[in-house]
């Protein structure tokens, strides 16, 4: 296991067109916190997390994890810390027609060669479903470890695509409204799930959510963003009713 990544952003500035998405951005997040990011479409939430895993190059500004700027690394050092980055994404990215087992262990493939990942799948080592069944009991879907993904529910989806992110091993996990398609329930619990596994293995975790109700609940630390820029970075208890309406009603002014 990992201990957590800190990670931060320097004067980043993002663009698409001539559209600012980012503004002269910083932000610091140290080893082991829980951060919930908070804003409407267009704020900056998921270009945030896309600058973090390197699927996003900023046009100024600088983005380092875990001590490493990101734009120092050679490509294999870059690779390397990019396969201790977890990423749950909104729309989960599992393959359908794959066992749930197959799609955790796909985590693994950014430590490993083209043959070690080949073989992975065609003959996995036992240390590896040992590690997937372990992963699965986490999660609390144990039993489904050999079923079809496109057999489960959304809800257990989620779960995968959790245990998947949590096989890599990482020092930084993060995830883009991972409970935007579940009822609020089910949704609370994954929140829960997250944050409680995030914490017990000391991981640093960002979480991008748009129910404001998950964020304040589960989180030490929210953040909102409004046009690329941070409105509030406060402790729940700190956060007012008025701060949250504007959060989002004056995004219509900012033409998000």
């Amino acid at each position: 296991m990992k201990s957590g990544w800190a990670f931060q952003l320097r004067d980043v500035q993002v663009a698409y067109g001539p559209k600012k998405v980012l503004h002269d951005f910083n932000l610091t997040v140290n080893q082991g916190e829980s951060v919930a990011l908070l804003g409407p479409s267009g704020a900056g939430k998921t270009t945030l997390l896309r600058l973090l895993n390197r699927a996003l190059r900023p046009a100024g500004g600088s983005v380092l994890v875990d001590g490493r700027n990101l734009d120092d690394l050679p490509s294999s050092q870059l690779r390397e810390l990019r396969s201790g980055i977890g990423f749950v994404h909104q729309d989960l990215r599992l393959v359908p027609n794959l066992r749930v087992s197959q799609n955790i262990l796909s985590g693994a493939l950014g430590r490993r060669s083209f043959f070690q990942s080949l073989l992975m799948f065609l003959k996995p080592r036992t240390d590896d479903l040992l590690e997937v069944h372990r992963l699965l009991e986490r999660v609390g879907i144990p039993d489904e470890m050999f079923q079809r993904v496109d057999r489960l529910s959304g809800g257990q989806m989620q779960r995968v695509a959790l245990a998947r992110a949590l096989f890599q091993k990482p020092g930084l996990l993060l995830a883009d409204e991972p409970v935007s398609s579940v009822d609020p329930a089910r949704a609370a619990d994954l929140v829960q799930l997250i944050t409680d596994i995030s914490k017990d293995d000391g991981l640093t975790l960002c979480v991008s959510l748009h129910d404001p109700a998950l964020a304040l609940r589960f989180f030490p630390r929210v953040i909102g963003l409004r046009a690329g820029r941070v409105v509030f970075d406060k402790a729940p208890e700190e956060i007012t009713n008025t701060e949250i309406e504007e959060l989002y009603t004056l995004a219509v002014d900012d033409g998000v």
